[in-house]
């Protein structure tokens, strides 16, 4: 499961590139279409839970081997 997350959080990673750039150029036209701006809040917010697991994961980690 955690190699899946990592995966996971990798390809997310390169998408929101994706989407920042494409953003960048959109908001660039000559008549910009703003809701093209909020395209890359959706993998932001799945970057920052999996970022948030995989910060967590060598604490929660020690802490099952300090109960065993």
């Amino acid at each position: 499961m955690n190699g899946w997350i990592r995966q996971f959080h990798r390809w997310m990673a390169v998408f929101f590139t994706v989407t920042v750039v494409v953003t960048v150029v959109a908001l660039a036209q000559k008549d910009p279409i703003v809701w093209v701006s909020y395209v890359p809040l959706l993998p932001l917010a799945l970057l920052f839970f999996t970022g948030l697991y995989l910060f967590a994961l060598p604490y929660l980690v020690k802490r099952r081997r300090a109960r065993a």
